[in-house]
């Protein structure tokens, strides 16, 4: 087979208190055509990241399938025809560099003829990245709870109910290892029980599409606190949405704020641009569903 093509959705990681265990696929994706054949390898981007990303042996997809390969001990294809349609906001606490790791590591798999199993394909691609929550949402769809520090990793995955999500991507630029190296080395205790006791109540407020429950549920101790300063109208912006009843919280490190509407999606997005408008900061608006559906691949 000389062509395949992948398919991974957004994420969303976090969701306040499950810091680095806790992530919801969303319905949002980047759709990345492989062929064999051709003159080198070469990757085309169209949609978010055209004119960004490289196009060479440095992008991130071309790097994961080399991983793959080099794992394998096999011999990488000398002519590779990459053309990506990417519809995730790059830098966006939505997914974006999980998804471009997934796509590699996903074709990569394909052509060696699929001897990695999909917890394989996690923990490869928690040792690129250094964390498992997108990667897990991404793998297996739904709301999932991942332990990603075991060999192999533990991922439980749940359906949800269709959910009214509004998600305000702020022009702040937050690279997730510079948000992580905001955060402390030690917390204290009690913030530690804080957040262990709303983990539970967020899946089942999600599960059972109870905001009201969400809203006290979704908060957080660990994270958010250490990236409020440097993403201006950030928490402005999920004060704005509590205001509307739209439980909220950042997506990932952030810099975008994810909330959950009701039938008020679009005064939720308002409330929450005019925050990050009195903060000086540009945004624009994603208007999304939790997706069930996992990265998927046809050749």
């Amino acid at each position: 087979m000389n062509e395949l093509v992948v398919t991974v959705p957004a994420s969303s990681a976090n969701l306040g208190p499950g810091f680095d265990c806790l992530a919801m696929a969303l319905d949002l994706w980047n759709t990345t055509t492989f062929r064999l054949g051709g003159d080198g390898i070469r990757v085309h981007i169209e949609g978010e990241g055209a004119g960004k990303l490289p196009e060479d042996t440095g992008n991130l997809i071309v790097q994961a399938f080399t991983t793959l390969y080099v794992r394998r001990e096999a011999t990488m294809p000398r002519d590779l025809q990459i053309e990506c349609q990417n519809l995730i906001p790059m830098g966006s606490g939505l997914g974006s560099s999980t998804a471009a790791i997934l796509t590699g590591l996903i074709a990569a798999n394909f052509f060696l003829g699929q001897p990695f199993s999909k917890l394989d394909l996690l923990r490869m691609a928690i040792d690129i990245e250094g964390h498992a929550d997108n990667a897990a949402a991404a793998l297996f769809g739904g709301l999932v709870l991942v332990a990603g520090d075991l060999h192999p990793p533990i991922v439980r995955s749940y359906s949800l109910p269709s959910l009214n999500i509004v998600v305000m991507v702020p022009k702040v630029g937050l690279p997730t290892r510079e948000a992580r190296l905001l955060l402390p080395e030690k917390v204290e205790r009690c913030d530690a029980i804080f957040n262990l006791n709303r983990i539970a109540l967020v899946i089942d407020a999600l599960r059972e599409g109870d905001r009201k429950l969400l809203m006290t549920a979704m908060d957080d101790r660990l994270h958010q606190p250490y990236r409020f300063p440097l993403i201006p109208g950030s928490q402005a912006a999920i004060q704005a949405a509590h205001e509307q009843g739209a439980p909220a919280a950042l997506s990932g490190a952030g810099p975008s704020v994810i909330a959950f509407a009701d039938d008020n999606a679009d005064a939720v997005a308002q409330a929450m641009r005019l925050a990050f408008q009195a903060a000086g900061v540009e945004s624009r608006c994603y208007h999304l569903t939790p997706t069930i559906n996992s990265a998927h691949w046809y050749g």
